[in-house]
Order: structure tokens, then sequence, then C-alpha cells
């Protein structure tokens, strides 16, 4: 082996593990490391000296790039199964794919290219583009693919991009190996060009389809647990209204209970009148809320999540001071204290230990500040489901903000509203 095939040889295995390792982390939402680089590329040059020494071909040598390029994302990024497999098959075929149809072209012109200097830096140019275009496709494959987690269903590309593969080594396999290098069918070669183009062309169609079968699902998921709080706000109202017809029917009582109260005691039957008192104060005590927010709909939704927390053995802890009226929305207010409660709820019991759920507010200027705090099992933050993400649609509607964070065995979500140009104002707080 001279120096020259020695030298394109090493820049082929570089540029190919800093490119699997680069498009692979990007796609999982990983942050790639020059130590991942390295640990692939001795993998790679393993598998190369393990195949020339056994004398294997394309397909084994294919697939022991594979599962080292698998096994990397598995063990050294810790991403999952499906995650790991997707994302390596995409990388391995758009590869091989940049590669086979700069082959193409090569093959074509190769034969009317002079020996010596002018042969070798075609060559050289060659792997230059053919890497140029990998890049490029990768950024296309990025773009179409919701990055992160490769969307909610990675597993669905793994048959897909398993098919692509197969099909690009079949052409390498039966096109390169077989084909003379000749100026005599050029055409053959610009076909096989062709034939991978569009090949790209599906896989590309293909990402783009999954890409809006994953917003499909997710708007299909919004929409149920939109509909769901609307019908939890419309049981909300519905307790609110109830409340305020027994409220009202009590003070239309009222007086006639003040005229026999009057009447005990001018007989001088205060034990009696005391007793009566009692009961009407146990009337009036079970017609007001736990909490007096303001707003009867959330007023109504706190005591319902309230009673949830004391049936589970929650200590639970509200302090508010809702803006006055018209400033914020009753329904917007429902969707963020539902979805931020029964997170903690859910959060409070996995965890272990004490437990607890506190909620606080307040206005701060031209703002008003939502604080949610629980107690939660340990480990990582978890990842905005869709409580999280309605709660942030509503805040954003205010031009405001959520925030979260967790930190041990206590998880904090904060929402910041804008109220300027609202008339603000006190109403009452509860603890």
């Amino acid at each position: 082996m001279d120096w020259f095939t020695l030298g394109l040889d090493a820049f082929s295995l570089t540029a190919q593990a800093a490119l699997y390792m680069a498009f692979l982390c990007r796609l999982t939402g990983k942050r790639a490391q020059v130590r991942h680089v390295v640990l692939y590329l001795g993998l790679l040059v393993c598998a190369q000296r393990l195949c020339v020494a056994a004398g294997w071909g394309t397909p084994p040598a294919l697939i022991m790039v594979l599962s080292a390029l698998y096994a990397v994302s598995r063990l050294a990024l810790k991403n999952g199964p499906a995650q790991s497999c997707t994302a390596s098959l995409l990388a391995v075929y758009i590869y091989q794919l940049s590669t086979g149809a700069i082959n193409s072209l090569e093959v074509t012109v190769c034969p009317y290219v002079p020996l010596g200097l002018p042969l070798y830096g075609m060559i050289v140019l060659a792997a230059l583009v053919s890497v140029g275009l990998c890049w490029a496709c990768y950024a296309l494959v990025l773009r179409l693919l919701p990055t992160g987690d490769c969307g909610p269903y990675p597993g669905l590309l793994s048959l897909p991009g398993l098919f692509f593969l197969a099909a690009e080594l079949y052409i390498l396999e039966t096109a390169y190996s077989r084909l003379p290098v000749s100026p005599v069918p050029p055409g053959r070669h610009l076909a096989l060009l062709a034939l991978q183009v569009l090949g790209l062309a599906a896989l590309l169609c293909t990402l783009y389809a999954y890409r809006r079968a994953c917003r499909g699902i997710q708007a299909q998921a919004e929409l149920d647990s939109l509909s769901r709080s609307v019908q939890a706000q419309r049981t909300y109202v519905a307790e609110a209204q109830a409340r305020y017809e027994k409220t009202r029917s009590f003070r239309h009582d009222l007086q006639n209970h003040l005229s026999v109260l009057s009447g005990l005691l001018s007989a001088g039957r205060t034990e009696e009148a005391r007793g009566y008192l009692q009961k009407m104060e146990a009337a009036s005590g079970a017609l007001a809320p736990p909490c007096r927010t303001g707003d009867p709909a959330v007023d109504a939704l706190l005591g319902e999540k309230l009673a949830l927390a004391e049936a589970r053995g929650v200590p639970a802890e509200v302090s508010l001071r809702l803006p006055g009226e018209g400033s914020l929305d009753g329904f917007d207010l429902c969707v963020i204290f539902a979805n931020a409660l029964d997170n903690a709820l859910r959060a409070c019991g996995e965890a272990e230990g004490e437990r607890f759920l506190r909620v606080r507010g307040q206005r701060q200027g031209d703002f008003y500040r939502l604080e949610f705090e629980n107690s939660c099992a340990p480990g990582p933050p978890p990842e905005p489901g869709t409580g999280l993400k309605n709660i942030r649609a509503a805040a954003e509607k205010y031009g405001g903000a959520a925030a979260w964070e967790k930190t041990g065995g206590r998880f904090r979500l904060d929402v910041l509203l804008n109220i300027s140009g609202q008339q603000g104002g006190s109403s009452g707080r509860s603890a």
C-alpha cells in the first residue's frame, strides 16, 4: 500500500467517524465530544483491519460499522435502543449514498483523466466533495426530523432506513465491483447516479411524512388535553355556580334567621340562641370555598385539588392574591392551575419521605407570578409533557413564560404572566 492510498484511507476513516458522531449527537440531542469521535474512530480502524485480515466483503464490514455506531450511541451517549438504531442506520446510509453518488461521477470521468498528478487530484477532490455532500444531506435530514428524540416513535424509521441501506449496498456490490472502468458505457454510471438521487429523495419524503405524522400525533394529544381541560373548567364553573346559588339562598333566608335569633334573645333563651348561631355558622362555613382567590372557577378548582391532596396525605399550602377582574381570563388560569396541580400531585405520589405542595402567587409590577413547588422522586428533570406545554402556551398568550427546575426531591414551576395595561386589584387571601 503506497502513501497516497494510506493517507486517503486515514482521511476517509477520520471524516467518516466525525460525520457519524456529529450527526448522531445532533439527531439525539446529545453533546458531541472529541472522546466519542476518537472512540468510534478506533472501532472503525479495528473493524477495517479485521475485515482485511479475514477477507470479508462489504456487507460484513458494514454490519460491523453499524454495530460499533449503535454500541457507542447506547453505551457512551446513553441513547435508547430505538433512537440508536434509527440514528445509526440513517448516518451510515446517507454516508454510503453520498460516497456512492460521487463514485458514479468519478467512474464516469476517470477514463478521461490523464494518469499521474491530475488523477490523484481528481481522487482527492472526489473524497472532499463526498464529505461535503454527506454533510449537506445530514443537514437536510436534521431539518426534517424532530431532534432530541427522533420524534415520539423513532422505531418506525428503522425498517425504512434498513431498506434504503440494503438497496444502496446492493448497488455498490453489484455495480461498482463489476462495471469496468471504461468510457464506453457512461450512461450506466449516470443511471446509477439517478437511482441514488431517487433514493435520497425517497428518504427525504419518508422523513417528511414521518414529521407530519409526529406533528399530527402531538396535535391530537394537545387537542385531547385541551378537551379534558375544557370539560374540567365546565365542571369547576358549574360547581362555582351551584355554590353561588346556595349562598344566595342562604342570604335570602338570613333575615329570617336573624329574626329567630332576636326572638330567642328577647325571651332570654340564651343557650338556644347560641346553639342556633352555631348551626348558622356551620351552614355558612359549608358554603365558603377553602380558598378565596377572587375567581370562582379557580376557587372551585383549588377546592377539588386540595381535597384530593388531603385524601392522599399531602400537606398543601396556598397563598394567592389574583389580579382584579379583567386582568387574567379564568379559563387560562384554570388551564395553568389544573395542569400544574395534577403534575404536582402525581409527583408527590412518587416521592419518598416528606411530601408537600405549595402554591404562591403575587403581583410584581406589570407581571403576575405563580409559583408551584412540590416534592418529587429524585432524578433528572422531566421532559416537557402535554401539561407543561399547555402551561407554557397559556403563559405565552399573555407575553409571559414558564420555567421549571428540579433539585433533589424538590420540583419548582414558575409561571410569569404579563398583565401590563390591565386593571389589577386585590382579592382575598387564603392559606
